[in-house]
């Protein structure tokens, strides 16, 4: 089955993410990944030895940068416009990363065709890619989960957003047919 294009990001969130301060956004995305790491508790720990590398996550078509660091569990997330050091570096378009986390993509084949660019440590972004692939991710779910009463509201909208932008917002739902 051929690779799917990957889809441009919204010209609207590469504006808002210009001017938005990035001390809340890093605070709620350190919460929101904590929050997942205690309902995946997996997750981290499947990093193993890689549990201390700072992991640069660059999404070209943003002007921001993500730097996670899973601090053996602990994991902390600073937005930062710039540049922003690691051992590890993946970038690729927003789409792109947002796909693999949601096993929208296959990394192999976004490696291949240089949607995605993997720089240094490739034992820890293997290591990561495996985590997330085994964790199986719906970063909506995650969201849903947080948002109490709200959280059909979150669904609704996440699938909204897909259906406008072709950027994956949850993880596709199995095909059932054989």
């Amino acid at each position: 089955m051929p690779q799917p294009q990957v889809p441009h990001c919204p010209a609207a969130l590469a504006r808002i993410l210009r001017v938005a301060p990035l001390v809340p956004l890093s605070l709620a995305l350190t919460a929101f990944c904590r929050h997942i790491g205690k309902r995946h508790p997996g997750l981290f720990r499947r990093l193993g030895e890689h549990s201390r590398v700072r992991f640069v996550l660059n999404p070209v078509d943003l002007p921001i940068m993500l730097c996670l660091a899973p601090n053996g569990g602990a994991p902390t997330v600073r937005a930062l416009r710039g540049n922003c050091e690691g051992e590890a570096r993946i970038s690729g378009p927003f789409a792109a990363l947002l796909g693999l986390v949601h096993g929208a993509y296959d990394g192999d084949a976004l490696f291949f065709s240089r949607d995605l660019v993997i720089e240094g440590d490739t034992g820890a972004v293997l290591a990561l890619r495996n985590a997330v692939d085994d964790a199986e991710l719906d970063l909506s779910q995650e969201i849903a989960a947080l948002s109490g009463p709200f959280s059909s509201i979150i669904l609704q909208t996440a699938a909204f957003a897909e259906r406008r932008t072709g950027v994956s917002m949850a993880r596709p739902e199995e095909d059932l047919a054989w």
